[in-house]
């Protein structure tokens, strides 16, 4: 038995401790991910501005108090909050910031439509099939739904088929139904949420560089 531990021990030590040495390269590839999104997000929000006022803050629109306000700070926190995720500075402090603008997009936006961002239409491959076999209510209605879903996209590919030039509609990518459920911010706020407690990373991040200066 000691001698399966010392052995454990040392290929663990051989592998795994090497591999720390480049532990600043996991926060990397989450800012590196992160950064083009949250970035493009303000972008568009700030040339828009006044559209997103009134959709922010009108009875069609979000409801929300303040939209001027809260547009402004969304917009600020998106793509300074990129900006600071590209070259890793504050890290930390723009994954709190963008962790409450991802949740207020959660509650406000997607809440009502579920998990899924692209409507699956399949039931046999969805996701929610393995919830859905150990008796969970919302995952069989999930699946309900993605059976309704196929049934939509097959009579739109046949009146494409029929009356389009199919080939050129579908050459760009297939046609998906948007369900705009809070599956990408959920991820999101997930891999801000990693970065929150490991910063920006060793090596690559202008806090570890700044850290190490003063």
């Amino acid at each position: 038995m000691n001698s399966l531990i010392s052995a454990y021990q040392t290929f663990h030590r051989g592998i795994f401790d090497r591999l720390e040495k480049l532990d600043g390269l996991p926060p990397l590839l989450f800012r590196l991910y992160l950064a083009p999104i949250m970035i493009a997000a303000g972008l568009h929000k700030f040339h828009n501005f006044d559209d997103m006022v009134n959709w922010f803050g009108s009875d069609w629109g979000l409801g929300l108090p303040a939209p001027t306000v809260m547009v402004f700070l969304a917009a600020f926190a998106e793509l300074i909050g990129g900006i600071a995720l590209l070259v890793g500075l504050a890290v930390r402090w723009f994954s709190i910031a963008l962790i409450i603008a991802m949740v207020v997009a959660m509650a406000t936006v997607h809440w009502e439509h579920g998990w899924f961002a692209i409507a699956p239409s399949d039931p046999s491959t969805s996701t929610a099939k393995v919830l859905a076999d150990t008796g969970v209510e919302a995952a069989k209605q999930s699946l309900e739904n993605s059976a309704e879903v196929g049934k939509r996209l097959d009579a739109a590919r046949g009146i494409l088929r029929e009356h389009g030039n199919y080939g050129w509609l579908t050459e760009k990518g297939s046609f998906v139904v948007l369900n705009n459920g809070i599956e990408f911010a959920a991820t999101y706020t997930l891999m801000l949420l990693s970065l929150l407690f490991t910063g920006g990373g060793r090596y690559f991040s202008l806090d570890y560089w700044l850290k190490r200066l003063f």
